[in-house]
């Protein structure tokens, strides 16, 4: 229990990408193809129009791995009191989040990548307290 509590904050951030991402993948394996659908649509006028099935791949498998390893992080957190795996999450998600921001970003959504800087910052946050 005093690992949990020392390890609040690490935690919760934790969690916190866990939901984000597990969510997020999850989604996009149920409704593969609305994702793609809305996904070639909105990278039809950029470099991506045809590589969107491939990058979408790429992110489920990154979404998912990043989330997987966030929840495993917890629980060794709870355990151990120390977290690599969660350190690795952290990692893959801030990687992940920034192929998110590119995507956003070539795709001239400029609003869409606002939201994912607010993924980002508390990413870079958990980063830091883990090293």
């Amino acid at each position: 229990m005093n690992n949990l509590f020392a390890n609040a904050t690490e935690i919760l951030l934790l969690a916190f990408l866990t939901i984000t991402f597990l969510q997020s993948g999850i989604d996009k394996l149920l409704d593969w193809q609305g994702n793609l659908s809305w996904l070639t649509g909105h990278f039809s006028k950029s470099i991506f129009k045809g590589t969107v099935p491939a990058l979408l791949s790429i992110v489920l498998v990154l979404e998912m791995l990043s989330g997987i390893l966030s929840g495993v992080g917890i629980f060794q957190f709870a355990i151990d009191g120390e977290s690599q795996y969660g350190y690795y999450g952290a990692i893959l998600s801030a990687i992940t989040l920034l192929m998110l921001l590119l995507g956003q970003r070539v795709a001239k959504d400029y609003v869409g990548a606002q939201t994912i800087v607010v993924y980002f910052i508390p990413t870079v946050f958990l980063l830091y307290l883990m090293q």
